[in-house]
């Protein structure tokens, strides 16, 4: 095994830089420099202590071994499994073991190695779904080297939240932080077992908060060092406060690299009162596609600034769709609070309990809209989402007309049958985009909604519109393709 040993950075101050250097004027070095940062009101702190913490909150942190069962029809037969691993361990040749023929049979196997917490004295533990996710057995070692078998009360995949139960009373539970006071910048520290060494401590200083990498949770960011087997460990603030719990990390070795990412503690602890509740969690969704909206977009539209989430699809009967909620519609409030990014709709929509109604306003065509929506469940096992179709074909009852060619757009009626199958109230399609329009994206089979802000519910609309817009401005596009709906920013050539 190859270790690395890393010289600590230790911050001197000036007078005993001076010293270090044997200048004789270090009395005077420090009388300078003295005043220099109380101007700047910088605070000269040392290093954080992380001793008390360690000993306040490690009997509270577990491990976790996992098994699952394996079918085999051979066995090592004479050779001891010592011995085999000496032979890989030193590079030897492996020895032809004979194979015993035979029923097939299903053998106990370890699977994994990961952490974990305990949340009350009555043994319940917390960790992550992936350190359980298949396990046949799960094994809890505390500190003090006891070992229960733990039962698999309940795992959530979407927020990889899980919650097992030992037998055993009176143990040492965590103290829950809060989350909205962690600050970026502050000192945290991990206590887990990585690559299976139980109780590793490792610190570092929250990175970022409300990191997007998934549906559900904005993560909490560090530099901590986690690796594998410290998944389900916590996250423990400077007042011995549980503020997170470790589940990923960036790399491209598959080793630490600086980034790892945990669960927020309040968000983990919602998850883990209806896991133990119900052995499942119940999230609430309305039956929308969507995606984010530029600067440009947004600015086109007068939405202003760059907010909410635009609705790309509405499924048919969903509550979006009973609601009155449109493609090409952007969400920018729910249930009273605000929708500044697009990610933040799913979480707010997830956290509501099925069958709640909730207030949603869209920004539509100019002017935003209040709507209510009841809010229905979503399924365990999710369907697949439908892919965007290309566009459709067909003829149109009239003939193309060529008034907006200025912006690279041919556009025609829709038929009866086209407004049919796309259930379309209206909209032109686009026969041909060239030049300006074949830029911005568009293509033959689109179908125009509105443009600039205006409603098209036929060729009529679309002239006027087209003759309202300033071309020396980009000009917003409403688009659907298929069942998806988009924004589109025409520019025109200059």
């Amino acid at each position: 095994m190859l270790i690395d040993t890393l010289a600590p950075r230790n911050r001197l101050s000036a007078c005993a830089l001076a010293m270090a250097l044997g200048l004789a004027g270090g009395a005077g070095l420090l009388a300078t420099a003295t005043p220099a940062l109380a101007q700047t009101g910088a605070a000269v702190r040392g290093l954080p202590d992380f001793t008390d913490l360690v000993d306040q909150v490690g009997p509270s942190v577990v491990n976790i071994r996992t098994t699952e069962r394996v079918s085999a029809r051979s066995s090592a037969g004479p050779m001891d499994e010592e011995m085999l691993e000496f032979f890989r361990r030193f590079g030897l040749p492996m020895p032809n073991v004979p194979r015993q023929q035979g029923p097939q049979q299903r053998d106990e196997q370890p699977r994994g190695v990961g952490s974990g917490f305990i949340l009350s004295a009555d043994g319940f533990v917390m960790t992550n779904a992936h350190v359980v996710e298949g396990a046949e057995e799960v094994i809890v070692t505390l500190t003090d080297k006891r070992e229960f078998k733990a039962k698999i009360i309940g795992a959530d995949k979407r927020t990889d939240v899980a919650v097992v139960k030992i037998d055993a009373t009176g143990l040492p539970a965590v103290k829950v932080g809060d989350v909205s006071r962690l600050k970026t910048g502050e000192w945290v520290m991990a206590i887990g077992s990585p690559f299976g060494l139980e109780n590793t401590v490792t610190a570092g200083i929250v990175s970022a908060k409300q990191r997007d990498t998934g549906d559900y949770l904005p993560f909490i960011q560090t530099d901590v060092a986690i690796n594998p087997g410290n998944s389900g460990g916590p996250l423990i603030n400077m007042r011995g406060e549980v503020v997170g719990i470790n589940s990923q990390i960036y790399s491209r070795s598959g080793g630490f690299m600086g980034i790892s990412f945990a669960i927020p503690i309040d968000e983990a602890i919602r998850v883990s009162e209806q896991l133990r509740a119900s052995g499942r969690v119940s999230r609430g969704r309305i039956g929308v596609q969507i995606e984010g909206v530029s600067k440009d977009v947004a600015e086109s539209i007068g939405l202003g600034k760059s907010q909410g989430a635009l609705v790309r699809g509405v499924e048919p009967g969903s509550p979006a769709e009973k609601a009155g909620i449109e493609a090409g519609d952007i969400i920018t409030r729910y249930d009273g609070k605000p929708v500044d990014k697009v990610a933040d709709l799913p979480r707010l929509v997830g956290n509501t309990k099925p069958g709640t109604k909730a207030g949603i306003t869209v920004f539509r065509r100019g002017a935003s809209r209040d709507l209510t929506v009841t809010i229905a469940e979503i399924e365990p096992d999710d369907k697949p989402v439908a892919k965007a179709e290309e566009g459709q074909g067909g003829k149109s009852g009239k003939q193309p007309t060529s008034s907006a060619q200025q912006l690279g757009l041919v556009v025609a009626e829709l038929t009866p049958a086209q407004e049919k199958e796309l259930k379309a109230k209206g909209g032109v399609r686009v026969v041909s985009a060239s030049d300006a329009a074949a830029r911005a994206g568009l293509r033959e089979g689109d179908v125009i909604m509105a443009l600039a802000n205006v409603e098209i519910r036929g060729l009529k609309d679309f002239e006027a519109a087209v003759a309202k817009a300033d071309k020396a401005k980009p000009v917003s596009v409403l688009v659907r393709r298929g069942e998806w709906a988009q924004y589109a920013l025409i520019r025109p050539a200059r």
